[in-house]
């Protein structure tokens, strides 16, 4: 219960900080709406009743991408100026317990895209809400979002180590969601995508949400991503453990 106590407080916090700031905050808000309305026009056109919702859950998706990848990048170097970060990491706990409220408090906030591109696309564009599955996509949207956490603790062991993390950051945002199949299918990426694509969390974790929202497989796909999700938390931990006993010995957590 310590453990479940120290995590969610921990998340909360952090929460807590992410509404702070102006700079989150209007970005939280805007790039949703926005990656929502391109969506919406670029699928308009298809004679497919469903693409239009699609398109929504799509940009949904994308919006709490961007929110855990730049969150949790944004928190790491957000510490190390202000001189937190040897701290955090000096605390009697596992690297990986001190980090992950991190992951996990930017993918709750990034559940607002989801809700704010829906309501956006139904409020302007007439979109009907009409699930194909209802109930596997409230199940699926969790695991997706609890996806995208995991796979951003592991890139947050990176984080750690690098002194501008931000720059990787700018770099992972669209290649992740085209690879994932976030907006447009993944068939019509190269063939050689395929494989790079099986082993994300994100893409079988969209696939879920996409398919309870406009048809298709739902559980099949939910637990290839909940199994992959473990495997970046376990991943994930290793390499937190590893880069802070590199940078503890180099010297190199407060460096900015």
């Amino acid at each position: 219960m310590s453990l479940v106590r120290m995590l969610a407080v921990g998340t909360w916090l952090h929460v807590k900080q992410l509404s702070r700031s102006p700079f989150e905050i209007a970005t939280s808000i805007l790039i949703p709406l926005v990656q929502a309305t391109l969506a919406v026009y670029l699928f308009r056109a298809s004679p497919q009743p469903q693409a239009l919702l699609g398109a929504a859950v799509g940009a949904g998706l994308m919006g709490v991408w961007s929110s855990v990848l730049f969150g949790s990048g944004g928190a790491i170097q957000r510490h190390r100026w202000e001189g937190t970060l040897e701290v955090l990491m000096l605390a009697p706990r596992r690297p990986v317990l001190v980090i992950l409220p991190f992951t996990i408090a930017t993918a709750v906030t990034g559940t607002y895209s989801i809700v704010a591109t829906l309501l956006w696309g139904r409020l302007l564009y007439g979109i009907r809400l009409t699930f194909a599955d209802p109930l596997g996509f409230v199940a699926a949207v969790p695991v997706c979002i609890l996806s995208l956490g995991m796979f951003g603790l592991l890139l947050a062991s990176t984080f750690v180590l690098m002194r501008n993390a931000n720059a990787l950051a700018n770099t992972l945002e669209y290649p992740i969601w085209l690879l994932s199949g976030m907006l447009i299918p993944i068939t019509t990426l190269p063939g050689w995508t395929g494989p790079l694509a099986a082993v994300l969390p994100t893409t079988w974790g969209s696939r879920a949400v996409r398919a309870a929202a406009t048809g298709g497989e739902v559980w099949g796909p939910l637990a290839v991503c909940l199994a992959i999700s473990l495997v970046c938390l376990a991943l994930g931990a290793l390499a937190l453990s590893y880069v802070e006993r590199r940078a503890r010995a180099a010297a190199t957590l407060a460096l900015a």
